[in-house]
């Protein structure tokens, strides 16, 4: 496969994915008068789409790591699952637009290599209210090693997520 067909394919398979976005609302969001939901996960895919090749994620600023996420009761039966490797951009740290996530989330494929699986946005905890987005409020606030405490909101945009479209851990996320 060329990289130039390498780049487009994930395209062409989160397109299908976009299609969806509908049905994985069905649940509905946290405030059921938000029509901005819908439009913003468009946004959302539509910005980071492009990092479904991960050289342009590296390229545009987003910090590749080597250590993958899972939920720490995955060691036996049970657990949530795992969220995958977070490349961090500092610069969206802080943002709720959906243009300007904090972290692109990659789990490694069947084939071996890197795919996009999620989105995740973070605001330091600072003593607010957690900040809302996609019409329901962050997860937190949480302890995490790097940037102290913080609000996440991650979004399953590139891989099924049977937790939710806005879950945490993804159930068939598996850390090596």
């Amino acid at each position: 496969m060329t990289t130039g067909s390498r780049r487009n394919r994930p395209l062409m398979a989160g397109a299908g994915a976009l299609a969806l976005v509908p049905s994985l609302l069905a649940a509905g969001p946290a405030r059921a008068d938000d029509a901005s939901v819908p439009r913003d996960l468009a946004t959302a895919y539509a910005a980071t789409a492009r990092y479904a090749y991960e050289p342009l994620a590296v390229k545009d600023g987003f910090a590749r790591t080597d250590t993958c996420v899972a939920d720490p009761g995955m060691g036996g039966m049970g657990g949530a699952g795992g969220m995958g490797y977070h490349y961090v951009n500092r610069a969206g740290v802080g943002s709720t637009d959906p243009r300007r996530p904090a972290a692109l989330i990659y789990a490694t494929g069947k084939d071996g290599e890197r795919h996009l699986v999620a989105v995740e946005w973070v605001v330091p905890a600072t003593g607010q209210p957690a900040p809302r987005m996609f019409g329901r409020p962050f997860d937190g606030p949480f302890t995490n090693a790097v940037l102290g405490r913080i609000y996440d909101r991650h979004v399953w945009l590139y891989k099924d997520n049977p937790a939710g479209l806005f879950a945490r851990y993804n159930p068939d996320v598996r850390c090596p």
